[in-house]
C-alpha cells in the first residue's frame, strides 16, 4: 500500500481541503516516542508499553479551520532502526518530523545529530529543502530544573542544526505535547504549495482515505518504549 506525504482532496461540500500529513517519530530507545504518540493521539499515559518493534502507526483527523481538515499520520519508529536499513522505506514521502530524546539521560542528546543527519540524507521536500523537524526535549516531569536556564543554548543550537523549534516535553503530565505537534504542522502547512504541486505532477497520487503504512516488511504493535 502507497502513502504519499501530503496527498489532498476537495471535499464535494463546499470545497473544502483535506490533506494527509506523514510526520516521523524518532529518537534513541525509551526516550518515550510512543508515550507522545499516545498522548496526542488518545490522551492516554502508561508506564508499561513494550518496545516498539519496526515501526508503528497512528492517524488522527485534526479541523485545522473551517476550510481545511488534515488527517495526520504519526509513524512512531523504533529507536533500534536507525542502525538498520529500512529507514529509507520508512522516511518515505515524509513531510515532517519530531525528533525525541529524554531529558535525563545524555546518551540520548548526543545521538540527536546521528538521527537528523540521518533523516536528512534520506528525506526532503520536493523542492530539496529539509523537511520541518522539532526537537523533544522529553520527560521534563523527571527533572528538579528544566532548560529554561540554557534556553538561549537550545535556541542556538537548534538554529544551528536545522531544528525550527524545540519543546520540552511530557507525555505523563501532558506538557507541550499539543503545542509541540500543532507548531509542526502549521509549518508543514508553509510549505504545502510546494507539496501540493510536486504530488499533482505524480501519476501515483492516492486519495487520503489510503491511510496504510507500505507492505515493505514494515511491523506495527500495540505499544512500545520505542
Amino acid at each position: 500500500m502507497t502513502s504519499k506525504g501530503a496527498a489532498s482532496s476537495e471535499d464535494t461540500n463546499g470545497g473544502k481541503s483535506e490533506y494527509l500529513f506523514k510526520v516521523l517519530v524518532i529518537g534513541e530507545l525509551a526516550t518515550g516516542k510512543t508515550a507522545v504518540v499516545k498522548r496526542y493521539m488518545h490522551n492516554f499515559f502508561s508506564e508499561h508499553y513494550r518496545s516498539t518493534i519496526g515501526v508503528d502507526f497512528a492517524l488522527k483527523v485534526i479541523p485545522y479551520n473551517d476550510d481545511t481538515t488534515i488527517r495526520l499520520q504519526l509513524w512512531d519508529i523504533a529507536g533500534q532502526e536507525r542502525f538498520g536499513n529500512m529507514t529509507r522505506v520508512y522516511y518515505k514521502d515524509a513531510v515532517g518530523c519530531l525528533i525525541v530524546f529524554d531529558i535525563t539521560r545524555e546518551s540520548t542528546f548526543d545521538a540527536v545529530m546521528r538521527w537528523k543527519s540521518d533523516l536528512d540524507s534520506k528525506v526532503q521536500l520536493p523542492n530539496g529543502d529539509r523537511i520541518p523537524c522539532v526537537l523533544l526535549a522529553n520527560k521534563c516531569d523527571l527533572v528538579r530544573d528544566d532548560l529554561a536556564d540554557n534556553a538561549q543554548q537550545m535556541n542556538d543550537y537548534c538554529q544551528e542544526k536545522g531544528f525550527i523549534k524545540w519543546f520540552e516535553t511530557s507525555a505523563k503530565d501532558n506538557i507541550n505535547i499539543e503545542n509541540s505537534i500543532k507548531f509542526l504542522i502549521d509549518e508543514i502547512m508553509k510549505h504545502i504549495e510546494v507539496i501540493q504541486s510536486a504530488n499533482a505532477s505524480k501519476e501515483d497520487i492516492v486519495n487520503p482515505e489510503d491511510q496504510g503504512p507500505p507492505s515493505t516488511g514494515s511491523k506495527s504493535c500495540c505499544g512500545g518504549k520505542s
